[in-house]
């Protein structure tokens, strides 16, 4: 299985889109202290994700909420998520709400 995902740093206050086949690793891997867009901060939580049977239907996924360039319409993707899909994982600073 695939995952398109939307991650949200709350010292950022920014939001990142990416695709993955482990959603928990890749978490780990954007709060580690690395170079890039997600490096430093530490904080990123799972804020939204959709799953797929493929790579490409993941990325195409990916490619297109990126194409929305707007914040507004990333936050009412997550928003429309609804309070059934709210699950908490452990992560950096303790649990965090992340939406699947």
């Amino acid at each position: 299985m695939f995952t398109t995902y939307i991650l949200y740093s709350p010292s950022r206050k920014k939001y990142y889109i990416g695709s993955t086949s482990n959603l928990e690793k890749r978490l780990a891997k954007h709060n580690t202290n690395h170079k890039g867009f997600t490096g430093k901060t530490g904080d990123w939580m799972i804020v939204y994700s959709e799953h797929f049977q493929s790579r490409e239907l993941a990325l195409k996924r990916e490619r297109q909420i990126k194409s929305w360039k707007s914040r507004i319409a990333i936050e009412k993707l997550i928003s429309s998520a609804g309070s059934e899909h709210l699950v908490y994982t452990e992560g950096v600073g303790g649990s965090n709400p992340s939406f699947t």
